[in-house]
């Protein structure tokens, strides 16, 4: 290691009695849940009374120096400070790689904590505080622009429409480029409480401008939308599905939105992952296993893990043997009542909607079919590139996410630190098969003419990227009506592949 991490002293009396030594490391145990602030009353994730007992910010420091040491993909990298005079933010950021990746990005772009109680909150229910609104931050510097990527629930009433364009919040000019106006512009953008109220005023696609009053509340979000079945060449059924987030509730409604393809007999997918920023990958597994079906993933693997080189054999989070992880054929009770056969498609190709927002346990879904010969079609832009991954730990009242492992497909496969990128769309990413196409803002997620579902379809009734829409990566960007892909904000969480035990 680049330096180490903790000191001698006694194994069980916390920071107390430890100084710390470059390069020594006692165990994470020593410090867990040596707490600043203990917690008292009832763990809601576990149904038992918190085990926090009163400590120090340097005894959490502490276990999360031996915590990362033992459990950190690239722990090697790390270099070793002492905790002591940190806050634990500010020591938790510094717990990971600076190296970078083939493009000159950080290679470990995915470090974050969130407090506890908000983590279960939102992994398990999809409640979060906002409007029912994604944005879309095409440009955050002057002349910025930010419009409606999607709404939270599919038929939301009252909302402004997909595309419509910020003028102004709280009669701050979108342009505004003074701290209390930026200010402003944040908190209108992302609400903090419930029962905040901030006004809007919003060009639409039809160029109407119009203003609204937004009361932030408790939102609730509707991971899988618009499924339908339109008509493709020579009689061919094409399904459409947009899934938004690998959260829990996403269980049965990908359940339900599969039985209702399956039941329609559709000959081909269209799924519109280009704001699915990841999440569970047990859902990806079943998700994958549905679209290809019980003889295309029987025996296969869904992902293997491969943790640090002090793990070769043993997962070290649940202390299991490494096995792979297979194509869950069942449901597994996250949302839906547990231990019943999943329904499936059969599919030997799928075309997948992508961007940059595309990240993580949506881009193993692209891996893994792959890995099994299913043809994989991407239209739209090159993905994020995340195939690592992590289990959520809780210290203290924080639930901390640092990347423990990669992910490889049934081949071997994990490399694409680049992302996946669609045929044409340049740069160093994984090229697939498919079509480079900017996001499309004048048409509704689902519409027939919105222009990354055109392309899909004009590619299965002609078996080329001959839309239209579709064109070079620099052209995408500048042609009608599309926009290059903004940054749709999401909680760290929503952003990256996450393993429970």
């Amino acid at each position: 290691m680049n330096g180490g991490d903790i000191g001698a002293g006694s194994g069980d009396s916390g920071s107390d009695n430890t100084s710390w030594e470059s390069g020594v490391f006692l165990p994470a145990e020593t410090f867990a849940n040596r707490c600043e602030s203990p917690r008292s009353g009832i763990n809601p994730s576990t149904n038992q009374a918190y085990a926090d007992v009163k400590g120090s910010t340097l005894d959490e420091n502490y276990w999360l120096r031996s915590w990362s040491n033992d459990l950190y993909l690239w722990y090697s990298e790390i270099q070793d400070r002492d905790p002591e005079g940190y806050s634990t933010e500010e020591y938790f950021d510094l717990l990971k790689t600076t190296a970078l990746t083939m493009s000159g990005t950080p290679k470990d772009q995915f470090h974050f904590a969130v407090p506890t109680d908000e983590w279960i909150a939102q992994s398990q229910s999809g409640a979060s505080v906002g409007y029912g609104l994604e944005w879309s931050l095409l440009r955050a510097t002057p002349p910025r622009k930010a419009v409606v990527a999607y709404t939270a629930q599919q038929d939301a009433a009252g909302l402004p429409p997909r595309g419509a364009e910020i003028l102004a919040i709280d009669g701050y000019d979108i342009d505004v480029n003074t701290e209390v106006g930026i200010d402003a512009l944040n908190a209108g953008l992302f609400p903090s409480r419930e029962g905040e109220v901030h006004r809007f005023r919003f060009r639409y696609p039809d160029s109407t401008e119009v203003e609204l009053s937004l009361t932030a509340g408790v939102v609730i979000s509707d991971p899988v939308q618009y499924v339908k079945v339109v008509d493709g060449a020579m009689q061919r059924k094409v399904g459409y599905m947009l899934f938004n987030d690998h959260i829990a509730t996403a269980e049965k409604e990908l359940v339900d939105g599969v039985s209702t393809l399956r039941a329609e007999g559709i000959d081909e997918l269209v799924l519109d992952l280009r704001y699915n920023g990841g999440g569970y990958l047990a859902i990806a597994s079943q998700l994958s296993y549905m679209i290809a079906g019980e003889a295309a993933t029987a025996g296969k693997v869904f992902e293997s893990l491969q943790f640090n080189d002090k793990h070769p054999e043993t997962n070290p989070v649940t202390g299991e043997p490494l096995i792979p992880a297979p194509f869950y054929n069942e449901t597994l009770g996250f949302s839906a009542a547990g231990g019943v056969a999943l329904p499936t498609l059969n599919l030997s190709r799928v075309f997948v909607i992508t961007g940059p927002n595309t990240c993580s346990a949506s881009e193993s879904i692209i891996n893994s079919l792959q890995g099994i010969d299913v043809e994989v079609v991407q239209i739209g832009a090159t993905t994020c590139g995340k195939p690592y991954g992590f289990y959520p730990e809780d210290n203290c009242g924080t639930t901390y996410f640092s990347i423990q492992f990669q992910g490889v497909n049934d081949k071997g496969f994990g490399d694409y630190a680049d992302g996946f990128a669609p045929s044409g769309a340049g740069g160093p990413g994984v090229e697939v098969t498919g079509c480079s196409v900017g996001d499309d803002f004048d048409h509704a997620l689902g519409d027939i003419n919105e222009a990354r579902f055109a392309t899909a379809l004009e590619y299965i009734n002609s078996g080329s990227c001959s839309s239209m829409f579709a064109a070079s990566a620099a052209q995408t960007a500048t042609a009608s009506r599309l926009s290059a892909d903004g940054n749709v904000v999401k909680t760290a969480w929503r952003e990256n592949r996450i393993y429970v035990r």
